[in-house]
């Protein structure tokens, strides 16, 4: 839901200084909000803890839960034990899919084996599934509009069969793409890809073949989209911004290029301790965010390290208030 621009202030200034003795320039930070997790993500990360709470250690999780190392680190100190492919994981133990989906040949080799598996998949993912096999019963050939070699586009694509799917990444991809019959052609998308891109891509489609169909609402997440309207608040005021987010984080890499595109200068850091301090140089004011799988402990973890060097005024920046919450499994919810 979108709000009124509202800002806030916190007015803590330490008492830095330089070697000379001089008060170092302030720095003015604009936060942006939303940020961080979002609730997919808190969901996931609960299923895993619930799991482990209800089944014990280990549970088994497949492929990262989300694309976050801090993330991962904590639910592996708590018992949980990541790997890449089913075949890793024992029959008579518990496993957790990840938050970006799978293809439909996992659940099924989990049910062959009689294996207690957890489905943590994002709704709004999964809701995109179930757009896929609808359009297939309807006899269209999907256009997939993702990243080559994303968990999410493997698991998408993984929900038909092959050759029932076609991925674009470009709107030069458009241009060069072969269909099998441009009168019954439909779109679908990545929910984490950039709002723009996206746009320019369905545009060219639609162009190319006047005939195809998409979703009655965009598959972006709402996540992903107020992330990138927060990043367009702050970075046309700001000399940098500063993205958290894993380098794998499709999400977060695009609220880089947002910045980007608006001629601030931004980097992606998973850390804080990956700042350097020379980035300050000639910097008043910088601008900070997180990807949907970053948690706030991280971007106050940021704060604390810019104050070491400067003294830092925060302004939150909102541009929209998010109150999505969704449900756990059944298996869990009980």
């Amino acid at each position: 839901m979108n709000a009124p621009f509202q800002k806030t202030q916190s007015g803590e200034m330490p008492e830095n200084s330089s070697s000379e003795g001089t008060a170092l320039p302030d720095l003015k930070l604009l936060i942006a909000a939303p940020r961080g997790f979002c609730a997919g993500v808190d969901r996931a990360i609960e299923i895993v803890e619930k799991s482990l709470e209800r089944y014990g250690a280990p549970v088994y999780v497949r492929h990262e839960i989300v694309h976050n190392k801090y993330v991962v680190n904590s639910l592996k100190q708590q018992g949980a034990i990541f790997v890449e492919e089913l075949d890793q994981v024992p029959d008579d133990a518990p496993v957790v899919f990840s938050a970006h989906g799978v293809p439909k040949s996992v659940p099924a080799e989990a049910e062959r084996r009689k294996m207690i598996y957890v489905d943590a998949t994002c709704p709004l993912v999964s809701k995109v599934h179930r757009q896929a096999e609808r359009q297939i019963e309807k006899g269209q050939h999907i256009i997939f509009v993702g990243h080559d070699g994303h968990p999410e586009v493997i698991g998408t694509m993984g929900q038909v069969e092959p050759g029932q799917m076609t991925l674009v990444e470009t709107v030069e991809d458009v241009a060069t793409l072969s269909v099998p019959d441009e009168a019954n052609l439909s779109f679908l998308t990545q929910t984490t890809l950039s709002v723009d891109d996206t746009a320019d891509i369905i545009t060219a489609l639609q162009e190319r073949f006047p005939a195809i169909v998409g979703p009655k609402a965009e598959d972006i997440c709402y996540a992903t989209s107020n992330r990138q309207a927060a990043v367009k608040q702050i970075a046309p005021a700001s000399q940098l911004v500063l993205v958290i987010g894993a380098p794998n984080s499709s999400n977060s890499l695009r609220l880089v290029e947002v910045a980007e595109r608006l001629g601030t200068p931004s980097r992606l850091i998973q850390r804080a301790d990956e700042i350097k301090k020379e980035w300050l140089d000639g910097v008043t004011t910088m601008g900070l965010t997180a990807g949907a799988s970053a948690p706030e402990k991280l971007v106050r973890e940021v704060v604390d390290k810019l104050a070491e060097w400067r003294n830092v005024e925060e302004d939150t920046i909102a541009s929209a208030i998010e109150k999505m919450v969704f449900k756990l499994p059944r298996q869990l919810a009980e």
